[in-house]
């Protein structure tokens, strides 16, 4: 597949470093609680870092411009979210640098504070000319075991290398 100058770069930024500058958080903070909407809302955080390796795939599309990728995600999270991720991302690069896209879909298996199970996230991620915007959203009733009825966003933040992550969440009682 012919990619434009800089694009292998640029979709790996795409996976992944759309947090650049962001202050990254201490594994070892203690988990906040906020009262939130109701008194039984309870807004919870997890934060520590994650290793991550995104392999190619072959492509089901003809290759073209914009340059087109698909990477496998496996993930290791570590710090107050125990876990291994399984996923897709699907990323574009352009010709200008510093503009890629991507949206990925993973599936997270592990402990959260202490509570087992499973459950998706699904990410969207835009850098225009190298400002980066993320959106990572648990998919709604996506949870399994002790995490039915999670919801919340992540943020993720590379700085000197190192993937972390911020995760705010509330666990309803299950439908």
């Amino acid at each position: 597949m012919r990619r434009a100058p800089g694009a292998a770069a640029a979709i790996v930024a795409a996976g992944g470093v759309l947090g650049i500058g962001a202050p990254a958080h201490a594994q070892t903070r203690a988990p906040e609680r906020t009262f939130v909407h109701s008194e039984t809302t309870i807004m919870h955080h997890a934060r520590g870092t994650f290793d991550v390796t995104l392999t190619p795939q072959p492509m089901t599309v003809a290759a073209g411009e914009p340059a087109l990728d698909r990477r496998a995600i496996d993930k290791r999270f570590h710090g107050d979210l125990d876990a291994t991720s399984a996923g897709e991302m699907l990323a574009v690069a352009t010709a200008v640098k510093g503009s890629a896209g991507y949206v990925a879909v993973e599936r997270v298996s592990g402990t959260l504070n202490g509570r087992r199970g499973t459950f998706a996230l699904q990410h969207y991620g835009i850098m225009d000319r190298g400002a980066p915007q993320q959106t990572i959203m648990v998919v709604p009733d996506s949870g399994t075991g002790e995490l039915a009825g999670l919801a919340g966003t992540m943020t993720i933040t590379i700085e000197n290398g190192r993937h972390s992550y911020d995760f705010t969440y509330t666990i309803a009682d299950a439908p």
